[in-house]
């Protein structure tokens, strides 16, 4: 039953069970999200101070590293910049350092202007997984709505990610507004990846020639996995020089829209959205900056945030049903 409509008849399915192989190791890793152990390397000690301007303006007094640190800390526990000022003060102090504290007006100034590195290539190519969800900007919230019983029209960013299907990491992210075609981020987000992509899935809204243009420009040999519309009909060139398109048409024609999820691969295009629920349970499902340029700082670091604590231990699961 791959559509919702059917919805009403699920409860005869009985739900998959999983159970995780490696519970040891991923219960270790789950700790060590939460700890707070923190130390200053002797070479993150020298690099706090910014490198002396050789150019024309005032002198920077924090490195990138003192602004990046700070805004990683007030992701993780949520804070405002004036508490992470606080943090990093307390921080200092009781590690005996004698370092300058980035004031909350620094913080929110050098976030205007800051850009995050790209991740290394890697090695093997990439199943990228392509989705989008909303996150809310500061505004009333839901109990001035029920208490004076008025309708509040409510601002939202849209937050588009690019997933390695393998190991989970996002890889590529943009931040637009929430009147944006997801299918016109394609483009944008594979310019991100550094590594070779073997193919990309993605769900209904994104099954336009665009997207499949995007794709094969950037990587011919890559396989696109959309599913077509249910009124798609098949080009013109479909019985002799079939697109990837009108390969999807025939498989769902001949084996049936289930038929064609599970020989395609789409299915696995539920991790994404797996992702981006670990995204609003863990960072939260709002944006609490003010402007455009300080909110995509803002989601960049929180990418860095859920790839670091990705690294200290995945799930591995196996169906026991």
């Amino acid at each position: 039953m791959p559509f919702k409509a059917n919805a009403d008849g699920r409860h005869r399915i009985p739900k998959q069970r999983f159970r995780a192989t490696n519970w040891s190791g991923y219960d270790a890793a789950l700790r060590g999200r939460g700890s707070l152990t923190i130390w200053f390397t002797e070479a993150a000690i020298s690099a706090w101070k910014a490198e002396p301007r050789t150019t024309r303006g005032g002198q920077p007094r924090y490195s990138f590293l003192a602004i990046t640190t700070a805004l990683t800390l007030r992701t993780v526990f949520r804070l405002a910049l004036c508490q992470t000022e606080g943090l990093i003060g307390s921080i200092l102090a009781l590690l005996g350092l004698d370092l300058a504290v980035p004031d909350h007006s620094t913080l929110s100034r050098r976030a205007e202007t800051l850009e995050m590195p790209r991740p290394y290539p890697g090695s093997c190519p990439v199943h990228l997984l392509v989705d989008s969800t909303g996150l809310q900007l500061c505004g009333p919230g839901e109990w001035l709505v029920e208490k004076h019983r008025s309708r509040t029209r409510r601002s939202w960013r849209k937050l588009h990610v690019g997933v390695d299907a393998d190991t989970g990491r996002i890889v590529a992210s943009t931040l637009t507004a929430s009147d944006v075609v997801d299918a016109s981020q394609v483009g944008p987000l594979l310019d991100q990846v550094v590594d070779p992509i073997a193919s990309i899935a993605a769900d209904g809204a994104y099954d336009q020639d665009a997207v499949y243009c995007e794709v094969v420009a950037r990587h011919p040999a890559a396989t696109v996995i959309v599913p077509p519309r249910s009124s798609a009909v098949p080009s013109a060139t479909a019985e002799t020089a079939p697109t990837q398109r009108d390969q999807h048409l025939q498989a769902i024609a001949k084996h049936g829209r289930m038929g064609w999820q599970k020989a395609s691969g789409y299915n696995w295009r539920a991790l994404v959205e797996a992702d981006i629920s670990r995204f609003k349970r863990v960072i939260g499902s709002a944006l609490r900056s003010r402007t455009d340029d300080r909110r995509a700082t803002e989601m960049a670091v929180a990418v860095g945030v859920l790839n670091r604590m990705l690294e200290l231990g995945r799930p591995e699961y196996v169906r026991i049903t």
